[in-house]
Formats: structure tokens, sequence, C-alpha cells
């Protein structure tokens, strides 16, 4: 999927939500424990009760490699299932990867060949050789590391250099040339405000992957004051407020209305911004 693809994808769902695919074993529905693959079961009725309110679909790794065999069985099938239901929905692998460069290969190898997902969230850390071998790949996005919402960022994103650079800017500036805003996108977290102004002067067409609306605090409306750009822009991500609406035998329905609440708060906003 391409940049104008996905936001001819955002002008007919009247919607920039992605939802988080982040299925805690412990967490489930207790109906489901009986089930030959739980997560799996319980990311199929999620996808299939969402599908209409949201334009993008975000597994993180974390939630599936934690259950070995089976929880990378669940991922594959999981990614399987929206490719061959809901095939117009983006696929964000939120793996955050990134090493040297012949490591990255196959990691690049592993999430677009094998597994054949539209994104991948990758590290900065390392720099370019670290990253350019995820963008070998026609098609194929690299979602970016900047301004994350954690505590922690505070540790090393926000510092400044002797000409008062923070880091998260010079990610911003120094990867903007290894590939453009129609191959790379940029998380920023939901929680960092104004800090989206800076963040587009840097970044002023690329769109933004923002986490932490819902249960982590983050604000949809300040979010899109400061971030959205003409073409939207935005991919803001909500997981726990929507997937653990409801640990009953209605989660999938609980899912869909918590999922449709925040795309009629974001099909308002668009028309708002005449898109």
């Amino acid at each position: 999927m391409n940049k104008q693809e996905l936001f001819e994808q955002i002008r007919l769902k009247r919607s920039f939500l992605c939802v988080g695919l982040d299925p805690d074993e412990r967490k489930l529905p207790a109906h489901l424990a009986d089930a030959e693959d739980p997560i799996f079961e319980f990311n199929r009725a999620i996808i299939d009760a969402t599908a209409p309110y949201c334009v993008s679909f975000k597994p993180n790794l974390a939630f599936y490699e934690s259950c070995g065999l089976k929880g990378w069985q669940s991922f594959i099938r999981t990614v399987e299932h929206i490719r061959a239901n809901h095939p117009h929905h983006f696929i964000i692998a939120d793996a955050k990867r990134g090493d040297i460069g012949n490591t990255s290969a196959m990691y690049a190898r592993t999430f677009f060949e094998e597994l054949d997902v539209d994104a991948l969230t990758v590290a900065p850390y390392m720099g370019e050789d670290s990253v350019t071998p995820f963008l070998n790949y026609a098609g194929k996005w690299v979602v970016l590391l900047a301004a994350t919402s954690n505590k922690g960022s505070l540790d090393f994103q926000m510092t400044e250099d002797a000409e008062g650079e923070r880091l998260f800017e010079k990610v911003l500036r120094v990867s903007s040339a290894w590939g453009g805003d129609d191959r790379m996108m940029y998380v920023v977290g939901a929680t960092r405000g104004r800090l989206f102004e800076d963040v587009r002067r840097l970044a002023p067409h690329h769109f933004l992957l923002v986490p932490g609306v819902g249960a982590q605090g983050g604000s949809l409306e300040e979010v899109c004051r400061y971030g959205m750009t003409d073409e939207c822009g935005l991919l803001v991500n909500s997981s726990r407020g929507i997937i653990y609406a409801s640990s009953g035998t209605d989660f999938a329905e609980a899912a869909a209305a918590a999922a449709r609440q925040v795309q009629e708060q974001m099909a308002e906003i668009l028309t708002a911004r005449g898109l």
C-alpha cells in the first residue's frame, strides 16, 4: 500500500485509527481458554469486529514471542486472516528491529518476504546501515522510532547537543535522507502535545504512527491540532482501550463499540479539516 492508497482508505473509512493487537494470554476472556489457539481466536474476533472502524492493525510482537512457537503461529495466522478477509487494511508489525546491516537484512526478509506485513517498526540508534536494508522492498514501509511517549524517552530522545538540537530532531533530520515520505513513517507519542509542531517542521509530509491515545492518556484533539497534514498524515493507535473493553463473552462487541467511538471522533475532525 502506497501513501496515496493509505490516504484514500482514510477518506473512505472516515478514520485514521490503528488497532493494536496486543493479546496478553493472561488477560484473554476466560471462555477462550479451551480453544486450540486462544490468541488467534481472540484476534480474529477483534479484527472482524473493529475492521469497519479502522484502517490499520498493529500486532506487537512481544505478546506473541512471549508464548514461544505457538505465539509465532498465532501471529502468522493473524496476518493471514487480515490479508484474506480485510485486504485493504495496513498491517504494521511492531517489532522494533534494527541491527548491523546484514542482521537487519535478515529481519527485513523475515517480515517483508516471509510474513508479508506492510510495515515494520525500526529503532534508529545504530544508524543508516541498520535501517536501509528495510527500505530495499518496494511497497514496504519503515516506521522509525522518533519521540516516544514512555517516561524513559527523556533519558536520550530529548537531550540536546552543543547546538541545541535534540536527539529526536537529529533522528528526523538525518533519516529523512534515507527514505522519503512515501516509504518511511515516524513514531511520535500522543502525550507529546505541542511537540508535534517541532516534528512537523522537520517531517512536514511524513505519516506519523501515534501510540498513547486512550489508556496512556494522550489527547486525540491535541494530536490532530498540531500533527495533522493536508493528507491526514496520522495513524493513531489504540490497543488496550479497544481490545480489552470487556473481558466477557461480549469482548468483540465491546471492542467494536470502543473503536466506533474513536472513529466517530476522527470523522468529525476530518470533516472539520476539509478532508
